[in-house]
């Protein structure tokens, strides 16, 4: 079993160059299987969840090729198949795009429930209640959700709560239906307007990605195109948090400053110097810092998978903090494992409460899921000592080259089989 290694204690200074981003490539990919022709996709994360989206494409047809660690080209002309494979999409959440694509392509599709990251319940009720609205038949059993899309057609859709899959599912699932589709109470985060961007390259008609409502003209097919992911929002942030945390100096480079706003104006007001250009930002923390709030909600709110990350920052300041989780149920079930660092969190419901300033301590950790793998990280490098890191499977899902880039900022982090 590999683990990480990290002597902590160490400032991080220096610049890092932010991949694309995770949450669009997964969603982008899938895509490109409603597409007659050859896509380049580029910009492309070079992570275990990319990988696994890319063998359950190759297992239902498609001829895709790496030109290098950052590039796709899919070629979906020869797919032949619409059901997935159980054992590959038990590994990822984001498996169910493949339902989207595939009732456009197929008008039909077998996919398994998803996997993924274990923090609570996140049901797909909303994704089913979608194609319904389309025409769809949907069936479930043991190991797959059977979905008939031969009537499929343009259709009203309301989702009763705000969900970036459900909304990205919707709009895989009708941008080849004839008619016109419109999705309310829709999700706004970048990488559903990366997803809706990508579409209309490719010869959709999608207007209104990024607000409320969300409208579609069906088409009758989509043509290759050569496509840049958005960079990484939350993985920009994951940075800043962990330069803040060891009191660095860091350049987050290849950034959208817009998708940093909600983050970025809660490290102002902890005291850290913030400096935006076009492309980069600076975090400063060279003085005292002050304990806040924060409350996650669906963008242009505080993101909920920076909710950790910012649990083990801010035990790193004075004073009481409080984190409010307004998206996911039970998504604190990672500070029992956080407080072997000397953390101090209480948690009640969806609200957890540091009281910071407490110097951390060295610990053996196992990171539960991807976003608390990458707090513990923080918290091992705001550390004095040795810690060790296992599980690095869930961190690997999310985080490109994390080893190198940190090393990059002067940690002293080594990677290790056990």
């Amino acid at each position: 079993m590999d683990k990480f290694l990290i002597n902590g204690g160490k400032a991080l200074n220096g610049e890092v160059h932010i991949s694309g981003a995770k949450n669009a490539a997964v969603a982008i990919l899938p895509a490109a299987l409603l597409v007659n022709g050859k896509c380049v996709i580029e910009n492309v994360p070079d992570i275990s969840d990319v990988d696994s989206i890319i063998k359950m494409m190759v297992s239902l047809g498609a001829d895709i090729k790496k030109t290098d660690c950052n590039t796709v080209v899919i070629d979906a002309t020869s797919l032949n198949e619409w059901r997935a494979e159980p054992e590959l999409a038990l590994k990822m959440r984001a498996s169910y795009y493949l339902m989207g694509a595939l009732i456009g392509r197929f008008h039909k599709a077998s996919v398994p429930p998803p996997g993924g990251c274990n923090f609570g319940t996140r049901p797909i009720d909303q994704h089913l209640k979608s194609f319904e609205c389309l025409g769809c038949t949907i069936k479930c059993d043991d190991t797959f959700v059977n979905i008939d899309a031969s009537l499929l057609s343009g259709g009203n859709v309301y989702f009763d709560v705000v969900s970036v899959g459900a909304t990205i599912n919707a709009i895989l699932a009708s941008v080849l239906a004839p008619g016109k589709t419109v999705l309310e109470n829709c999700a706004k985060e970048p990488h559903v307007v990366d997803l809706a961007n990508f579409l209309n390259s490719a010869g959709a008609k999608i207007v209104g990605a990024g607000t409320d409502v969300i409208k579609i003209h069906g088409v009758e097919k989509l043509n290759g195109v050569t496509y840049s992911i958005i960079p990484d929002q939350i993985e920009a942030g994951t940075y800043m948090a962990a330069a803040i945390a060891t009191r660095g100096n860091v350049l987050i480079k290849n950034i959208i400053p817009k998708h940093l706003d909600c983050i970025t104006s809660k490290f102002i007001e902890m005291g850290v110097s913030v400096e935006e250009y076009d492309e980069e930002i600076r975090v400063i923390a060279d003085k005292p810092l002050k304990s806040i709030r924060i409350k996650t909600l669906p963008y242009p709110g505080f993101p909920t998978d920076l909710q950790p990350q910012m649990v083990a920052l801010l035990s790193t300041i004075n004073g009481k903090s409080t984190v409010t989780e307004g998206v996911w149920e039970s998504r604190f079930q990672y500070i029992e494992e956080l407080e072997k660092t000397g953390v101090r969190v209480s948690v009640d419901g969806n609200v957890a409460t540091i009281e910071g300033g407490v110097p951390l301590k060295p610990a053996s950790l196992r990171a539960t899921d991807l976003r608390a793998g990458a707090s513990m990280i923080i918290a091992a490098l705001a550390s004095e000592g040795t810690s060790e890191i296992y599980e690095l499977r869930h961190i690997d899902r999310g985080y490109e080259h994390i080893l190198d880039k940190l090393r990059g900022l002067g940690a002293d982090i080594q990677r290790r089989d056990d």
